[in-house]
């Protein structure tokens, strides 16, 4: 009897214990926020956050602060990352889990895992050492001019970069659906590949969004990497050959030089702010398309 009291005096001790750190996590997002706010707040007292937003005009000396070029050359880059990443890691989750040997699945998974440890300036160097170069050249193929600093090298670095952590979650979700459902459509006459598409990717389908929402995160905010490669250019970009200037790129290039002039803080500061809220409401948008997945297919 005793024992049994201790148990549960345990398990209450331990719920606690974890909800304590579960609401200091969830608090600690709060406090970051309110944080950035606070210090972005001068700026946002001074102009409309319309003009903000949506204004392309970037003179600090002169108080014009329009972070248009930078949000859209922000997602300039992360979309063509993703654009290049997502179907090479689908496609290659899905050989390693369902097609390739074991011993050839033992042999590259840590290699690719190991990307992830790489640290983001030796993508940016390799960036410049082979990606530009190899812009550069399929530019003047195209008929194009460019130096090679643009969305498009940024993109293929940010897609390099992401490749790990698509690929190893989206290989471990696909692992887990129940043998069962790629027995089921073969005994019917199915293929192969038709019950990994029709069966298979369905039953794994919120695992591979919630990998592919890791990756847009990791992408969205990356910033050495990119900073190295993608042409820090304050304009709009019109095309993958253009350059451009992300949102972290422009914190990491000007923040320690600025912080004595206070609107120039505050506004890289609301960059950051930025960032944090766009990564926010993507994972909240994910979330709603996964709840309508599961309801409408049953997933």
């Amino acid at each position: 009897m005793q024992s049994l009291q201790r148990r549960k005096i345990k398990d209450i001790i331990t719920g606690r214990v974890m909800l304590i750190f579960t609401a200091f996590a969830a608090l600690l997002v709060i406090l970051i926020a309110a944080g950035l706010l606070w210090k972005a707040w001068p700026l946002l007292s001074l102009q409309p956050l319309s003009d903000l937003l949506f204004s392309s005009v970037w003179k600090p000396q002169k108080g014009d602060f329009g972070f248009y070029p930078f949000i859209i050359g922000t997602f300039w880059v992360t979309g063509v990352a993703m654009v290049i990443a997502v179907p090479l890691c689908l496609l290659t989750a899905i050989y390693l889990a369902e097609y390739a040997p074991r011993w050839l699945s033992q042999l590259v998974k840590p290699v690719i895992d190991l990307l992830a440890g790489i640290p983001s300036v030796v993508y940016g160097l390799w960036g410049i050492l082979v990606a530009i170069p190899a812009v550069k050249w399929l530019a003047s193929w195209l008929g194009v001019a460019t130096n090679g600093y643009n969305v498009l090298t940024g993109g293929i670095v940010l897609a390099i970069m992401v490749f790990p952590v698509i690929i190893s979650i989206s290989e471990e979700v696909i692992r887990s659906v129940p043998h069962g459902m790629r027995e089921v459509p073969i005994a019917l006459g199915s293929t192969r590949w038709q019950a990994t598409k029709l069966v298979v990717m369905k039953g794994a389908a919120p695992g591979i969004l919630a990998a592919i929402i890791l990756g847009f995160s990791r992408a969205f905010g990356e910033t050495m990497a990119v900073l190295m490669v993608v042409g820090n250019v304050a304009r709009v970009p019109h095309s993958v050959f253009d350059p451009a200037y992300p949102l972290a790129a422009l914190i990491a290039n000007n923040y320690g030089e600025m912080m004595s002039i206070p609107a120039y803080d505050a506004a890289l500061l609301f960059a950051a702010l930025l960032l944090m809220a766009v990564v926010f409401l993507f994972n909240i948008g994910a979330g709603f398309i996964l709840e309508k997945l599961e309801i409408n297919y049953g997933i």
